[in-house]
């Protein structure tokens, strides 16, 4: 999510307009509205409707009556009417759309317990209060924490907001039993000097409220566009043929995923020309039980009691087919005659998808200087180490020849000679 005045920076990293949350476009928030209707005209004599929407801490929004006629846009930060004092927010919508919007989440706009009305633009003394009061929100957090942890209370504080003029905070807790938190509130009270309001709210709530990525790689719907969380059961991920791993099917905040419904009413709308699995088909080879369906396609496997490792696919057209044959108390033949139609074969042909060049055509040819260089030192040291090889055998051979030839020779005996 970004604004208009965000900018890039070095490397192509985002910026940020550095508003800290507060920019104009009211683009960087959370739960943001597009005002489709930003550029029509109302039609002659009709006045404009006063009801505005205002966002708080964490994309908490409510709706408020602008009974002082304040002109009034997106990202002003006005003074709202509060059940004691005043809060800060802002402006996030205004217009016709802001009558849709209350429309669709039943908010009545003759509501007086409910819809309040706008004091006033914010002043910069009332922005500093509730910058103050935003800044304490993180150390009090930390504290409180402990404080429940020291009580042995079995809950979890994950978030605080103040009240924009500082006079009270409202602590947000999950727990899955029913808390005694009186003896914390006299502590909170204690501590923090100011009134305290304890709030129970779902884990997913929280998770909304606390923001993070999925494992999508997208930030959470509940924090961005989610409004409205409806129950997700595991039916949902059995219609959708999902593996009902609790690793993968969880949120996290707990929870079974909200995107498992998305999908969900095209998939009960695919499986309405399916039979059910549990139905057997007879056949005079044997009866045949589902195996897999594959509903994107259209087909499902078969496969005879007894022969489990022989699995026949057919369309569910047939399948139906034979169903009807089977309430009329015929059999057909087998399910080969069916299952001949569908046989594929298995051999795959690979293309290149990218076309008849090759996908390192741009890459420079690595250079075998390096390899011919090494190629001929180590030729060359070979060479010499023979070449001296030689000179030492030759050095050797003449060495000997020269001590053979100083040697004198030895007299031989002579025959002729008497011996004494």
């Amino acid at each position: 999510m970004a604004c208009n005045s965000c900018a890039t920076g070095e490397d192509g990293q985002p910026k940020g307009c550095k508003n800290n949350g507060t920019c104009g476009t009211d683009s960087c928030n959370k739960l943001t509205v597009f005002d489709w209707l930003a550029n029509m005209s109302l039609p002659n004599g009709q006045k404009p409707f006063i009801g505005v929407e205002v966002r708080f801490k964490n994309g908490r929004k409510h709706y408020y009556k602008n009974t002082e006629n304040l002109t009034l846009s997106i990202g002003d930060i006005v003074a709202t009417q509060a059940k004691s004092g005043h809060d800060i927010g802002m402006v996030t919508l205004t217009g016709e759309l802001v009558s849709v919007q209350m429309k669709r989440k039943k908010v009545r706009l003759d509501d007086a317990e409910n819809v309040l009305k706008i004091y006033r633009k914010a002043s910069q003394k009332d922005i500093d209060i509730w910058s103050v009061s935003r800044d304490k929100e993180e150390p009090m957090k930390v504290k409180a924490r402990q404080f429940a942890i020291d009580l042995n209370l079995k809950m979890k504080i994950s978030d605080i907001e103040f009240q924009g003029d500082g006079s009270k905070a409202t602590f947000y807790y999950t727990a899955e039993e029913r808390v005694d938190f009186r003896e914390l509130i006299k502590v909170f009270a204690r501590e923090f000097r100011t009134r305290i309001e304890m709030k129970q709210v779902g884990f997913r709530q929280e998770a909304a409220r606390l923001g993070g990525i999925g494992s999508c790689g997208r930030e959470l719907c509940c924090s961005t566009w989610l409004t409205d969380f409806r129950s997700v059961s595991t039916s949902a991920a059995r219609y959708q043929q999902l593996s009902l791993n609790p690793l993968k099917l969880a949120g996290q905040c707990g929870k079974l995923k909200c995107c498992l419904n998305y999908e969900l009413d095209a998939y009960l709308d695919a499986l309405k020309a399916f039979p059910r699995n549990d139905t057997k088909l007879y056949t005079e080879k044997g009866n045949a039980v589902c195996q897999k369906t594959d509903i994107f396609k259209g087909l499902m496997w078969y496969a005879y009691e007894g022969e489990w490792m022989n699995w026949h696919v057919i369309t569910t057209d047939q399948a139906n087919e034979i169903i009807e044959k089977n309430k009329k108390k015929e059999k057909v033949a087998s399910l080969e005659e069916y299952a001949a139609e569908h046989i594929e074969d298995t051999k795959n042909e690979f293309e290149n998808v990218v076309g008849q060049d090759s996908l390192t055509r741009f890459d420079s040819p690595k250079s075998n200087k390096k390899r011919k260089k090494n190629r001929n030192n180590r030729n060359n040291k070979n060479r010499n180490n023979n070449s001296n090889g030689n000179t030492n055998n030759r050095n050797n051979r003449n060495k000997s020849q020269n001590r053979n030839r100083n040697q004198k020779p030895k007299a031989k005996p002579n025959a002729n000679t008497k011996k004494n």
